[in-house]
């Protein structure tokens, strides 16, 4: 089974050994921003708080850091944002620099797994496995992506990563198959 990592600049800077590791075991690495920039105003999408040549030079930082950290840039290249916040601005620079713009499905509140107990929106693990599974019996997770941070604040105790064998494992007996954001996205 393989799966798709999209890490920061800084990620791969810090971790290069781990991820020469999931590139040689066969999983997608694609780009998410070289210093995690937030491009969209949260409260007003429409605003873009980066230029096109910041935006530009942060994605273009973020494929060569991959480079010197031994990583071969895939190459149909999907980029998931930062934040996984965007905007339409985001979405053509993308396009004219030939990256997919991706983002995660919503409706299981995977991505809530960043989340901390003294946030409003925390979500425990336990809380995001049941939503998932629960969001499975009315629906389908046919063609989702979902997403889950290979890593969380200190302050985050239950990590959703701990259960993730366990998750795979009770997907996979109703039949699920796990495939790479390429694979899924031909």
């Amino acid at each position: 089974m393989k799966g798709s990592f999209f890490l920061t600049g800084d990620f791969y800077r810090l971790f290069p050994a781990l991820v020469n590791q999931l590139q040689k075991e066969g999983h997608y690495l694609g780009a998410h921003s070289d210093k995690h920039l937030l491009y969209a105003d949260w409260g007003k999408r429409d605003s873009t708080l980066v230029t096109r040549e910041a935006f530009r030079k942060d994605l273009q930082d973020n494929y060569q850091t991959m480079t010197k950290a031994g990583i071969n840039p895939p190459v149909k290249k999907f980029f998931l944002p930062a934040y996984e916040w965007y905007n339409q601005d985001v979405s053509n620079w993308c396009t004219e620099l030939g990256v997919q713009l991706i983002n995660f499905t919503p409706g299981t509140t995977s991505n809530a797994d960043y989340t901390v107990p003294q946030m409003k929106n925390y979500r425990s693990s336990e809380e995001i496995y049941r939503n998932i599974m629960n969001y499975e019996l009315k629906h389908t997770l046919n063609g989702f992506m979902l997403l889950i941070h290979i890593g969380t604040d200190s302050k985050r105790t239950d990590k959703l990563y701990d259960i993730l064998d366990e998750l795979i494992d009770a997907l996979k007996s109703k039949g699920y198959e796990f495939v790479r954001v390429d694979e899924l996205l031909k």
